[in-house]
């Protein structure tokens, strides 16, 4: 690899970026776990949440959308004393809370995949930045997604957490120009798309 994107700049960061930020994923599982992170990501760095992410696979059922909904206060009372995790309590509530809201979102839209991907019509966005830092902190589509994620009862789903959460599961394709990742994320896109329309 020999263009990155400008953020990817230690090694967990560059394989996350290399291997899973922007690739198209409509796996409930993942765009759940995704959630989770993004939303324990607010007022941290991306790092701290990586280095952790295998504490939360454990600590959340790996991500099992069924298991995580029915948490109990206990649970919550047990993840505030786990140091591989984010102990914050109105984050980890947040997780079981978004779980509840993930079933609900799952038996009205078929999948939580259905429902995500509809904001973007199906088909990754494709953005054209000579640097990362041009992207925008959120977008009219990202206002939409929060806006309806809340209509479910979800917490931690600001804008901005949406706008990046999308960027995480490739509803948009946020590569720089000159990333050797962002050739490859836009024909994941195109060949969903193909599949799609036949």
């Amino acid at each position: 690899m020999t263009h990155r994107c400008n953020w990817a700049t230690t090694d967990s960061l560059a394989h996350y970026h290399d291997t899973e930020w922007g690739v198209p994923s409509h796996d409930d599982r993942h765009l759940f776990e995704m959630l989770v992170l993004e939303g324990a990501q607010a007022g941290l760095s991306w790092s701290t949440i990586l280095n952790k992410r295998e504490g939360y696979r454990r600590a959340f059922a790996n991500f099992d959308v069924d298991k995580v909904a029915r948490f109990t206060p206990k649970q919550v009372e047990m993840l505030l004393q786990d140091a591989s995790i984010v102990r914050n309590r109105n984050k980890i509530e947040a997780a079981i809370l978004n779980a509840r809201a993930v079933q609900q979102i799952r038996d009205e839209h078929g999948s939580l995949a259905q429902f995500v991907w509809s904001f973007v019509g199906g088909t990754p966005l494709q953005n054209d930045w000579a640097t990362y830092r041009d992207a925008p902190a959120s977008t009219e589509v990202s206002d939409a997604l929060s806006k309806a994620l809340k209509q479910y009862g979800c917490k931690f789903v600001g804008t901005t957490i949406c706008y990046a959460f999308m960027q995480a599961v490739g509803m948009v394709n946020d590569h720089e120009r000159n990333c050797d990742c962002r050739a490859a994320c836009a024909a994941l896109g195109k060949k969903r798309r193909a599949r799609a329309a036949h």
